[in-house]
This record gives C-alpha cells, structure tokens and sequence, in this order.
C-alpha cells in the first residue's frame, strides 16, 4: 500500500452524488495531479483525504506515522504573529531538537564520560544537522524569497496580509514543514510566474509525496508524474503529466467508442437476426440469442458497455427472463455512450472591421504615477495578428500599462498612438466593468442594448448560465462565473484588438483550451497579461517582460519557449540582437527589444545546449518505458486467469507501446538536427 489510500469513496449531499466509486494508492514520493471540471468534486476529495470533511461510504488510510500537509485555496489563521513567526512553526520540530541539543551539552558538560549522553546527543546532532537544523532560517528566506515575499514583509502580522498572502504563507510553512505527504488545492493560485517556477524546482526536489489539484497545465506538464481525472464518466488514472494524459485520453476513448459502436452494432444485427427467425424454421436459435441479449442489454443499462468489457454473457449476473423482440430494441436503442466530452461553455469572437496594419506604437514611455515611476520602455510596436504577452512579477505594472494604452491613465513621459480603424475590446482582471447590482440579462446588454430578452437568455445558455441563473444579480456570481459573464461581453463588442488582463483566471482546464482555441482564431490582434505559461506558449509571438528591478520593459520578438531559453543562458543575452542592432554588450536600461538570434549556419549555442537536453530527457523517458512495459508484460502473464484485470493492462500495455514508439521517433529526429550540423 502507498503513503495514501483510498477505498470506494463516495460524497454525496442528501440524493446529489458528487462523485463516486474513487480508489487510489499515492506512492511514496509520487507527483499526482488530479484534473477534472469545476464542480465535479476536486476540493472535496482534497477536503477529505485532509480529514478536513468525511466521506458518506468508503475508507482513507494514511500510512503508520505519515504526515500530511494540506492547502486549502482560501488560507485562514486563527494567529496574530508575524509572516516570520508562522514559519518558524514550520520547522518546530528542528526548534525541538535544537532545545534537546542545548540540554544535552549541558549535561555533557557536567559529565563528559557519560557514554549514552555521548551517544544520545551524537545521534541527535546527526538528525538534526541531515535535517536542516543549522540552516533552517536561510532555508525560511529561501522559500519566502521564493514565494515572492519581500524583507520588509517577514514581520507583518498575519491578519494584515491580503487573502493571496495568506496562502502563500500557509504554502511556505507547509513546505519548511516537509510533511510526507502535500495535499496542495490550486497551488500557484497569487504567484507570478517567477513563483510558479520557483514552487515547481520545489515540488521536484520534495522528497515527499505531492497530491496536487491545479488548473495550470504548463505547471502540470513540469511537476505531474501521473494524471487522476475526474469526470462524468468516473475516476481515471494516467501515466505522465498533462501533455501526455491529453494524448492517452483521446486514444483510450477514441478505443472505447469505437468498441461501444462496434457492440451496438453486433446487438442490432442480433435483434434484427431474432426478427426474421423467431417464427421460422430456426426459433430455437432465435431464442437463445434473444436470452442472451436480453441479459447482454440489462447489463449495459446497469454498468454501462464499458464495464461488461471482456466478460462472458453467463457472468453478467442477472436472470434469464427473456425480452420481447421489440423491448429489446427499444431499449438497445436507449443505451447511450458515456459522456467522454466536459461541458463547457461556446465562444466565438469575430471583429466586424480589419484594424490597419500598425495596430499600436509606444515611444519614450513611462508608465506609473505622479512620484511613483513603474517603468520605461523606449520602443513598442504591435502589428495585426500578433500577440504580445505581458509578463512580470505582481505589482510590477501590467495592469497600469493597460490602462495606459486604454487612455484611462497617462503615461509620464513618451505617447502611446493608436492605429486606424481599431475597435478595442477590455477584459479586467477584476471585472471592473461588471455592475453587481444588475442581473446576469441586464449586464449583457449594456454591451449590446438592441438584444431582446430572449435572445439575451439564449446567449447566456451558450456560457453555461440557465434557468434562474439569467435573474441572479451579478454580484452573487462566483470568480468563475464572473469571468465567463466578462467573456460573453467581451464577445459582443466585435473588437479587433483584444486587450486581456487574465484571462484564464477562474477557468477550468476545458474552459482553458476553449479559450486557447477561440484566441489561436482570431482574427485580430491580442495584448495579454497572463500567468498561463500553456496560453502564452501557444499564442504569443512577443514576450513584453517587466523587469521590476531595472525598471524597465524588455520586449523579445519570437515565442516563449525562444524567450525561455535565451532566459535560460544568461550569456546568450548579450549576443542576441537588443533594439534591433548587433551588440556583444548587456543592454542598457532603456534599450529594450530583444530579437530571436539568428541564425547564419548550423545551430546556434543554445539551441544546441536545448536539442542536447531534449535528448538526454528522451533516452531516460524510453528507459523508463521499456522497464514499464517489462513489468507490464510480467503483470499480463500473470493476470492470464483474471479477465477483467487481463483487458486493463491490454490497455496499458498497448499505451505504452504507442509512447514508447512516438518517443523513439523524436529521438531520430532530434538526434539527426544536431547530427546534421
């Protein structure tokens, strides 16, 4: 048994069943995410594995001596002390044996031939120092710095940090803790993206497990070793992190489907064999298919098609009371597939005019108030079509540039100048723009006065909001539901240049990549301050980065995985090309745009050192495949007599097959780039 174990657990609220039939075993110093749609029953399963809530049926068991650390997505402290104080409770148990040390050498001191003192103490220095014991306020420093806390914060009293600060707090305790299991809900929740990498190098180096619900695919890509979902059609577990579960999932459903057509067309050709001979010269045979499809057909609508997978009709268990002919069809006709598809809202964003060519320029600007400077940037251009991704710390000025471009705030120095013809569309991060006295109807058509009440609630289907939803006043909304309101205005002012302060904030992970795909078509141009490193991957053609110390806003032209890996070598920064000219310096402050290098011949160095990476992270990945497949084949032999498991590791087996293949592939390809040159 793992560190973790759960048995059959179900919740439910009087008749509401929020999930069900959930089971696991978390190793020891495994790396889980679970995944699955808002409103299926994530935090209540974290809730419940924490002790914080029980289960209506079903067992957790904690292995003997394990601690658990759990993070809730609201923190709250029943303490007044100081952010510092919290978290030298975090290493209580080093202030302990630090005490006991103390006592030791006292008596050691009065009696040093005291041989069990002696040892006592020698076996006690060595916990304490293989602990951390002589470091641990560095280490305290260490996780505040890298959680994004200032000096000047470590002695602020805890009810006078903000709700984000809060949690950061409870994370960073948990974390100098070192329990032997995290149980973490929406971790990088308030962390900018200096944080999150921060907390991922963390998580990696925990020598704990981590059970972990986020809705932050890029940190899931980088963290997660296996993929808990949950959904409508139950409790699944993956392999590998998100990028690879997204992948498994289509094929293991693209596989299921494809069976379940497969069964409801061998009963529909039954039935219709049944038809033509019930009466005929073959009754008798006409009758034993219909017992058995009788009892084929009751099954499905008790289990599902899935679950009879594999089994014999004699071992489904219920009686041999036949259907009539047209019963059976009915109710075959009945049976539906399970809901592989998460509901999600619809959203499509179309610009009624095309914006001229030069979308926004920005020269000598300073953005900030009167006495209170953020930063200075020398050159900004956005073009239509492209996609700037503002990036930086918290506080760092994102949001005032914004402004700044929006005309609501002006810059101190320098002009922003807008292009022709530009319709700008404004999602807030806060909603600003949302009226909490008026109900879900009336909000919508302020943006769009001429729509009538129908088509109004007809809308608001398409972003989930039903029924009495449309009358609730918007101050009632959840964050969630707030943001999908923004969105579904955002998408009636036919705007051709999108300026989006977070998007994705809120979002579930199918609310995420509806979204993605909405901004990857359209058909404008787009300003982003996101933390999503999955959205701004996929999207952004510029990286605008808020360099908080220099006070300064750097702009590199390519993408972000280009951006991250000149980030990467800080000694390429000075050979790539600043303000569009050659330099073999750093850059001053002001100088600001940051090309792609370019490339004369071959690779450059560190698109080299990146391919080198990638394949010493393929060869462990194939490693660590072939072994998997190894063990699964023992397993598939010794499963011979047990059909049920027999068909779940078929799967498997056949799954990791497909990954070991595709990543022998790319290993071709990536070793014959860097042969090649």
């Amino acid at each position: 048994m793992g560190v973790l174990h759960a048995n059959n657990l179900t919740k439910a609220h009087g008749p509401e069943v929020i999930f069900s039939g959930v089971g696991f075993d978390l190793p020891a110093r495994g790396r889980v995410a679970i995944v699955g749609p808002n409103g299926i029953g994530k935090t209540t399963l974290l809730r419940i594995l924490a002790g914080e809530e029980s289960a209506t049926e079903g067992q957790v068991s904690v292995a003997r001596g394990a601690r658990l650390g759990y993070l809730p997505q609201e923190a709250r402290f029943r303490d007044e002390h100081s952010l510092w104080d919290e978290c030298m409770a975090g290493v209580a148990r080093l202030k302990e044996q630090e005490s006991e040390l103390e006592r030791l050498a006292a008596e050691i001191a009065e009696n040093p031939a005291d041989e069990d003192v002696l040892a006592r103490y020698g076996h006690l220095q060595h916990a304490f120092e293989y602990a951390g014991g002589y470091t641990y306020e560095t280490r305290i420093r260490q996780v505040l710095t890298g959680l994004g806390f200032s000096e000047a914060e470590y002695e602020l009293p805890l009810p006078k940090l903000s709700g984000g600060q809060r949690t950061r707090a409870l994370l960073a305790r948990l974390l100098l803790e070192n329990p032997d299991v995290l149980i973490l809900d929406e971790p990088t929740n308030h962390l900018d993206i200096a944080a999150v990498e921060w907390l991922e190098s963390a998580l990696r180096n925990f020598e704990g497990a981590a059970l972990i619900v986020s809705h932050d695919r890029y940190f899931l890509d980088r963290v997660a070793e296996y993929i808990w979902e949950m959904s409508p059609a139950g409790f699944e577990q993956y392999r590998g992190n998100y990028t690879h579960y997204s992948k498994q999932r289509e094929l293991r459903w693209a596989d299921r489907l494809q069976y379940i057509e497969t069964e409801f067309n061998r009963l529909q050709n039954e039935i219709d064999y049944i038809r033509k001979n019930i009466s005929g010269q073959r009754t008798q045979q006409a009758k034993g298919k219909l017992s058995r499809v009788s009892r084929e057909i009751r099954a499905i609508e008790a289990y599902g098609f899935l679950a009879i997978r594999g089994k014999k009709w004699s071992e489904y268990g219920f009686s041999a009371h036949d259907m009539k002919v047209e019963e059976a069809a009915q109710r075959l006709a009945a049976l539906r597939a399970p809901d592989t598809e998460t509901r999600t809202f619809k959203l499509a964003i179309r610009p009624r005019q095309r914006s001229g060519d030069m979308v926004l320029r920005g020269n000598g600007l300073e953005v900030g108030y009167p006495g209170k400077p953020l930063f200075v940037v020398d050159k900004l251009e956005l073009r239509r079509l492209e996609c700037a991704a503002l990036i930086g710390p918290n506080g760092a000025g994102k949001t005032t540039l914004l402004r700044t471009i929006l005309g609501q705030q002006p810059p101190l120095t320098g002009e922003v100048e807008l292009g022709s013809s530009l319709r700008i569309g404004y999602f807030a991060q806060a909603h600003e723009d949302l009226r909490p006295e008026l109900n879900l109807v009336e909000e919508v058509q302020r943006a769009r006065p001429g729509l009538l009440e129908k088509e109004v609630r007809q809308y608001l289907g398409r972003f989930l909001f039903n029924g009495d939803d449309h009358y609730k006043k918007v101050g009632m909304l959840s964050g969630g539901e707030r943001g999908r309101l923004a969105l579904a205005k955002l998408a009636l002012l036919d705007a051709n240049l999108l300026l989006l302060d977070e998007p994705s904030n809120h979002l579930d992970i199918p609310a995420q990549e509806v979204l993605q795909q909405v901004l990857a078509e359209f058909d404008g141009t787009i300003l982003m301050v996101t933390h999503d490193r999955y959205l701004i991957d996929a999207l952004a053609t510029q990286i605008w980065r808020v360099d908080i110390e220099g006070q300064a806003l750097e702009v590199f032209r390519g993408t972000y995985s280009e951006f991250r890996g000149v980030a990467a070598d800080p000694g390429d920064m000075g050979r790539v090309e600043w303000g569009g000219q050659p330099t073999t310096t750093a850059p001053t402050q002001t100088a600001d745009v940051v090309e792609k290098p370019k490339v004369n011949l071959g690779l450059s160095k560190n698109e080299r050192q990146r391919l080198e990476r990638r394949v010493a992270q393929l060869e462990d990945q194939i490693l660590t495949l072939e072994e998997g497949l190894d063990e699964l084949g023992k397993a598939l032999q010794a499963a011979a007599a047990a059909p049920e498991a027999l068909m779940q590791l078929g799967e498997d087996y056949a799954y990791a097959e497909a990954e070991l293949a595709a990543a022998l592939l790319e290993w071709e390809q990536v070793s014959e780039k860097l042969t090649q040159t």
